[in-house]
């Protein structure tokens, strides 16, 4: 099943999901987990998206990352058009709309949303329109948007045509703009940071001013590569954006009728909710490629800063990492001689990857010090490519001495199964170690920075820690709710438990970390809040059948519902709330479904602690209700006794940690990148080191837990 609902895919026993970690204007974070074992999907079927995460394979697991912060003075390749008419238009939106969670039909609201989003699909970066060209569709007046409305109901799309012509005009306005810009000298340290959730430009200067502020990043860039290889970063750059203009300006009015449906279809889909999307036939073919390939790659997680790709995250034990050359925060600047300066994310990768056993050169940017002055290095790196295997990285596990016992730490990176191992099982071995190795008083389960995995092991990894009962719920678009519950009727571990969380932990991770708090079983520590993701989509990309059919006129994926733990809550925006806060690296950050464009709004159903088994087909409910009755996990209030002093110890302590408070004051002033901490980890904070202060405060915690509850009896 797939971390985002009661819903699953066949694929032999294989499930995938996607997690949208953050999106907005001009910043998408994506992370692409792939398996490349045979894939069967039935139409239709659900998958979970959640800013992009998780495909684990019935086989071995394989993973190419890659953390992308896009921006650029260009659009994205377009994907070749659809033969769509506005009559299928029409009808996709119904399909959509009919399954949509909240929305089955189009509103007033989601008129405007849709014009806001059409104007953002022309020109996403703001480097075209200013804002008198489109002020009347920014803010349409009320007859706009009857008319748009009505329209919509006689598969009329003429405003949009309206908005396409005047990009036609944008478009030649720009080439002036850029005809300009040869003869005027280019600002100076200009900070990729200032593009950030960009307004329209209000003016012809304030429009100029913008590109020649971007020309001066890539130029900055440039600088770095050898004249031949610069020039050709260039004219890749000039080329993307002719190819894009082209296709804007077509004369062939077929051609051009198909390019505004296809951006009416993606505006309006996109205005239901964060999630929910339409693909020409193109990226649905290219997103199948992406899963069904053996890719082999290098293993790490990069970051598209514009003038680069900076490498995040080196992935423990894939090619980078036992290469030992490339570092984090290395700039990628050319590979094997070609510049990928300017150069969408899917071409960089495709440079990259490549036959197993291959070599692969990167020409990297490594920033540090002479003396006191900052110095940079270029360095060619050659990394051998691989398949990059996750087992290494999907737990860990440590320990910490206490009294005549030890506190153990688990670290669950996913939530994952294939034919010989479980996050589960591993996690149940790891648990039985500790208790028959060592006298177990305490546990720590980390689940920072993991944003999911498979629905069906969220429920069994909470069933870790509870008898039997209710874990999650899920409410369709129909009302309808099922429950999935955990049948096992013996904990692993019964005793004193801590749930580690951050604002990066989604969907699976959240599940798991509320229930254990929903049932009093783990105190929860870390951030503030986590990330916020309750809801589940499905797609209907078809794969079911020997030539992996791609319905011509396009695919879609639509939010079909949300998910609640026991209590009735869903973290949907407002994430698992910490009983204890710590702040971490991510705690000043941005980050979260609270942030995305249109996402769904949270609500509740009710408490489901007593369960009436009301999901349960009335002619099988007697026969489960004799099996599953006994020893259902009751509502615990053990650590309400000792609350307000473990609070009260923390704060002292973290008062008094200077390093700590340092830290802080890092966060608070932007010393620390938010924006590269965001699914960053530092080495020592993967290793739990002296500078993970949520860790560190998590076993003192623990150990004024364990002391009270010794003192208590």
């Amino acid at each position: 099943m797939s971390s985002g609902g009661n819903f699953f895919i066949r694929v032999k026993r294989i499930s995938y999901h996607i997690k949208e970690l953050k999106t907005s204007t001009f910043f998408y974070t994506f992370r692409f987990f792939f398996t490349f074992d045979e894939l069967r999907i039935a139409k239709n079927s659900p998958l979970n998206y959640s800013g992009f995460k998780a495909v684990r394979s019935m086989y071995r697991l394989r993973l190419l990352v890659f953390v992308i912060y896009f921006l650029s003075a260009v659009q994205l390749q377009a994907a070749k058009l659809p033969q769509i008419t506005p009559q299928i238009v029409s009808e996709k939106l119904h399909e959509i709309m009919k399954a949509h969670a909240t929305y089955k039909e189009l509103t007033p609201e989601l008129v405007k949303r849709t014009l806001l989003n059409y104007l953002e699909e022309l020109d996403p970066n703001k480097t075209y329109f200013i804002r008198s060209d489109i002020q009347k569709w920014l803010e349409p007046s009320d007859d706009l948007v009857n008319k748009v409305f009505n329209d919509f109901k006689q598969n009329n799309f003429s405003v949009f045509y309206e908005i396409h012509e005047e990009m036609t005009r944008a478009i030649k306005r720009r080439h002036e703009l850029e005809k300009k810009m040869a003869s005027l000298p280019l600002p100076k340290n200009v900070d990729i940071k200032e593009f950030k959730d960009m307004k329209w430009a209000e003016n012809e200067d304030q429009l100029l001013d913008r590109l020649m502020r971007i020309r001066s990043l890539q130029e900055e860039a440039s600088t770095k590569l050898s004249p031949d290889i610069r020039d050709k970063a260039f004219q890749r750059i000039a080329k993307k954006q002719i190819k894009y203009e082209e296709e804007i300006l077509n004369d062939d009015p077929s051609q051009r009728e198909r390019k505004v449906l296809v951006n009416v279809l993606k505006a309006a889909a996109s205005a239901l909710d964060t999630h929910t999307a339409y693909f020409t036939p193109d990226e649905a073919t290219q997103f199948m490629i992406q899963v069904q390939q053996r890719l082999f790659g290098i293993g790490a997680q990069l970051r598209d800063d514009l003038n680069g790709f900076t490498v995040v995250k080196i992935i423990e034990g894939g090619p980078a990492a036992k290469g030992k050359q490339l570092k984090a925060k290395d700039r990628i600047i050319a590979v094997n001689g070609e510049p990928v300066v300017g150069m969408g994310i899917d071409e960089a990768v495709d440079l990259i990857r490549g036959e197993k056993g291959t070599p692969v050169t990167l020409t990297v940017i490594r920033e540090g010090k002479d003396g006191e002055q900052p110095r940079e290095e270029k360095l060619d790196i050659v990394v051998q490519r691989d398949e990059v295997v996750l087992k290494e990285s999907r737990f860990s596990v440590a320990m910490e001495p206490f009294g005549n016992g030890v506190i153990g730490y688990l670290r669950l990176y996913s939530f994952y199964q294939d034919p010989n191992s479980s996050s589960t099982q591993d996690l149940t071995e790891e648990i039985n170690k500790f208790k028959t190795q060592h006298n177990l008083k305490g546990l720590i389960l980390d689940l920072r920075y993991n944003t999911g995995g498979l629905l069906s092991q969220a429920v069994d990894v909470a069933g870790l820690f509870i008898t039997k009962g209710i874990v999650v719920s899920v409410k369709d678009h129909t009302g309808a709710v099922q429950h999935l519950r955990a049948v096992g009727g013996q904990m692993a571990w019964d005793g004193p438990l801590i749930v580690l969380i951050n604002r990066s932990s989604a969907s699976a991770s959240e599940i798991v970390a509320q229930t254990l708090q929903d049932y009093g079983r783990a105190i929860i520590v870390g951030d503030d809040h986590s990330f916020g993701k309750g809801s589940f989509q499905t797609f209907t990309l078809n794969t079911g059948d020997n030539n992996n059919t791609v319905d011509p006129t396009g695919e879609y994926k639509v939010t079909r519902g949300r998910y609640y733990t026991v209590s009735g809550k869903t973290p949907q925006l407002i994430g698992v709330l910490s009983d204890i806060v710590i702040q971490g690296p991510l705690s000043e950050t941005d980050i979260g479904e609270r942030f995305a464009k249109y996402p769904l709004e949270n609500d509740r159903i009710k408490p489901n602690y007593e369960d009436d088994l009301s999901d349960i087909p009335y002619s099988q409910r007697a026969r489960f209700k004799s099996l599953y009755r006994f020893d259902l996990q009751q509502k615990l209030t053990t650590y309400v006794p000792f609350m307000s002093t473990l609070k009260k110890n923390e704060d002292y302590r973290m008062d008094y940690n200077k390093g700590y408070q340092a830290f802080l004051l890092e966060l608070k002033s932007n010393k620390v990148d938010q924006e590269q901490n965001e699914g960053e980890e530092t080495e020592q904070d993967e290793l739990g080191g002296p500078k993970d202060y949520q860790l560190m405060d998590a076993y003192n915690i623990m150990k004024d837990l364990l002391y009270m509850q010794a003192v208590s009896k």
